[in-house]
């Protein structure tokens, strides 16, 4: 094998590695942002039970929008992460191809 057919194989498996880790961050990213969407709501709902009376009142006119950002957030979160399992299993076995690719490559020189 020429020299650059190694070289290719070598970056072929840091690109992977390194797609592999990004989609895991991503993972962990999502699954932060939903934690945090839930804390979110119930310190608001807590926050709101312990106003006064007439800040009360006032609060409830934003409630259903700022529900409604909440839960639109929370389904983008979690439609997102439902696919994460599979995807970064494809991409694990993508680095296991790579690297068996780059190591054909390295013992046939």
């Amino acid at each position: 094998m020429m020299r650059s057919d190694e070289e290719a194989a070598y970056f072929a498996v840091l690109r992977a590695r390194e797609d592999l880790t990004d989609l895991q961050r991503y993972d962990e990213h999502l699954r932060d942002e939903l934690r945090r969407l839930a804390r979110f709501t119930a310190e608001t709902r807590a926050a709101a039970e312990d106003a006064p009376r007439g800040l009360r009142r006032r609060l409830r006119h934003t409630d259903d929008p700022l529900g409604d950002a909440v839960r639109l957030r929370r389904e983008a979160a979690a439609d997102e992460l439902s696919r994460m399992d599979d995807r970064i299993e494809a991409a694990q076995a993508y680095v296991l191809e790579c690297e068996a690719e780059r190591e054909r490559r390295r013992t046939s020189s």
